[in-house]
Parts: structure tokens; sequence; C-alpha cells
């Protein structure tokens, strides 16, 4: 897991500077909505914007408030003070308005290079579905500008191709997580899906490749309690490692920074690569961006716990985390009505301050699990 650390635990990475030194371009982007496919098929490096626990945001204080959360106002901390200024450009998309009022602060401050705004629709039907090919199309024309040549069908098909396959051997790990006896813990899960989102492709397949064979014969020290986490946007491995700390262990996961950016994807075959691409992104989103699919992620968390044969659920949220919140609130209801024992969680991003409160509410609650076993 060592390289694996290195590559998630650092911004710019040392394959990030070698590319860059190499000529290659580097796109910043922000939701699991965003089809890298595309920025991927024109020899651009997709690049996840991340906060890295910085609990610092003075500079970003001065431009977006702080009833905002702060998973995004640490994003936008970065980016002011120049930690993000290896990135060429950035692609905005409509995932929530935090994440929008803090690109476009960022863009009224400091600026970028290229700047393309995806409109993705939170509703999923016939018109929406030809709407977001059009948007889709206009993001390919996009790419083509930036790189001054154009991204041919043969160049997208390819990378849609080359994503699922990874995407698969994700799939693959997490079934190495999720079995009786697990060979990673939620930690070094999050570690590697941190990795995937800052490195390029060969660099990640490779390491990926590595790790499922070394971990397919190891295991991980029983756990008191085999639980799932879900929730909001975070790249926190300390959060993930205090709550295996006191004796939980994350078996699988719910999260953008996680399963929700590969899970349920099917490779679509059915017309141009933007209507591959929009079944592939607009039809598998498992977010509640997408306000009348709750049903959708009702039944993803009841078969994650199922598969993983979870014994309680933690839902998280930061602060100030709207659209979280509330859906946190109907999955722990929809969790509890058949049994499931469950730990609602709200926290800032980043802040130390909070892990002792949130570990004891863990120990609480697998003590609550340990008694109703």
């Amino acid at each position: 897991m060592d390289e694996i650390r290195k590559l998630s635990g650092a911004l710019e990475t040392d394959h990030v500077r070698k590319w860059k030194a190499g000529g290659g371009k580097v796109l910043g982007y922000t939701c699991i909505a965003t089809p890298v496919e595309l920025v991927a098929a024109a020899g651009v490096l997709p690049y996840r914007v991340r906060a890295l626990g910085s609990a610092q945001t003075e500079i970003a204080d001065a431009h977006l408030s702080r009833f905002n959360c702060s998973f995004c106002r640490s994003c936008l901390q970065l980016g002011l003070d120049g930690s993000y200024d290896f990135l060429d450009g950035m692609i905005e998309t409509n995932g929530c308005d935090h994440l929008r009022g803090m690109i476009e602060n960022w863009k009224y401050a400091k600026g970028f290079g290229f700047f393309h705004y995806l409109r993705v629709p939170q509703i999923v039907d016939k018109d929406s579905f030809a709407f977001f090919v059009d948007e889709l199309k206009l993001m390919r024309r996009a790419m083509s500008d930036f790189i001054g040549a154009e991204v041919d069908d043969d160049a997208v098909r390819a990378e849609i191709e080359r994503q699922e396959r990874i995407r698969g051997k994700l799939r693959r790990l997490y079934s190495i997580r999720e079995r009786e006896r697990p060979g990673l813990t939620g930690a070094e899960a999050l570690e590697v899906f941190l990795a995937a989102t800052a490195s390029t492709t060969d660099v990640f397949e490779a390491e990926l490749d590595r790790i499922i064979r070394e971990r397919e014969g190891h295991e991980v020290p029983a756990p008191r309690a085999r639980l799932v986490l879900g929730g909001s946007a975070t790249d926190e491995v300390d959060f993930v490692r205090e709550i295996e700390d006191v004796g939980g262990l994350v078996v699988t996961d719910m999260l953008c920074f996680g399963s929700r950016a590969f899970w349920t994807r099917e490779l679509p075959q059915q017309g141009s690569p933007e209507e591959d691409l929009a079944r592939l992104y607009l039809g598998n989103q498992i977010c509640p961006r997408m306000f009348d699919e709750f049903h959708k992620r009702r039944d993803f968390i009841f078969s994650a716990v199922e598969r993983a044969r979870a014994d309680g659920v933690v839902l998280v949220h930061n602060k100030f985390c709207d659209i979280h919140g509330v859906d946190n609130v109907q999955l722990r209801m929809a969790l509890e009505k058949k049994g499931v024992p469950v730990l609602q969680l709200e926290k800032e991003y980043g802040a130390r301050a909070d892990l002792g409160r949130i570990r004891t509410r863990v120990q609480a609650f697998l003590e609550r699990i340990g008694d109703a076993k």
C-alpha cells in the first residue's frame, strides 16, 4: 500500500508532476457526474479536486460563507492559496449548490485557463436524456478546442471501455473487502480510491492489479462489528481509520469517493459515444441530487448491507450539507424499519476536535450492536 498511500496523500503527486513535465494537461473536476472519458479521450488527465483533510478555510471564508459545507470551503482554500495551481482548468457540474459556489468563487477570485460548465439533469426521462446528450456534445467540442484537435469517436469509445475495465477491477477489490474474512480495511479502500482520482490511468491500473493480487490471500483482524459507511463527500482517511481503531470495520460504502462512482455501471453500446455516456452516467447516479430516485439509493444500501453481511450502518454528512442531511434521515428510517442498526453523524470536515466526539459515538454504537447480537 506504500505507493497507493503516496498517491492518495498528496495533491500534486510525482506522477502528476511527471505528466506535466512531459507537456500533459490536467483538468480538475469535482463530481462523479463528470464523464472523465471525454477528458481522457482528449489526452488530458482528469483530476478530482480534494481537500485531503485541510481544515484551514480563512481565505475561503472571505468568499464562501461559513454556512456552506466545510469540505467545499476547504477545497476552495487550497484553490486560492495556490495548492492547485498545477491545474490547467476546471470542469464544473451542478452537483450541489455548495460545490458550485466553491468553483464559481474560485473562478471569480483566480480564474482558470480553461473552464467548461457541464449541466447534468437531476431527473431521468426522455427529455433529460436528450438534453444531457447535447450537453456532452458541447463538452466534447470544448475538449477539442482545448487541445486544438478533434476528439474522435474511436478515442472516446476506447476510453469508455478502459474506464469500465478499471471499474470492474474496483468492484473486484470491493469483493475482497466485503468477504467473510476481509482482505483490506475501509481506510485502505478509501486510499485506493483517492489514488485513482489523482494519477494517470496506466499508473493506477498497474497499482490496482498489484493490490488485488496481494490482498486476495490476506486477512485483516476480525472486528467487533462490520459496518457500511454512507453519506456526503469525504476524502478523510483519518475519519474512517478512527471508526476502525475502536473496533468497527468498514466493509463497504455508499460514498461518492467510493462505490457510487463505479458500482452500478453497465457498458452500453447503443448509439453515439455521447448517447452511451449519457446512459452510463445519467442512469446510474446513486446520489441525492437525483430528487425522485430515493428508491435507488435505498435499494443500493439494502443490497450493500446484505452483500457485505454488515452489522450496522454509519450515515455521515458534513454540517450544512442539506441534500445528504435530509437523505440520511430517510435512509436511517428505511434501514431501521428493516431492523438494521444505524448511527447518524453530523460533523465538520477535517476538524480534529470532532474526532473525539465521533469516537465516543461510534464506541457506543458498537456496544449497541454487541448487545443486539
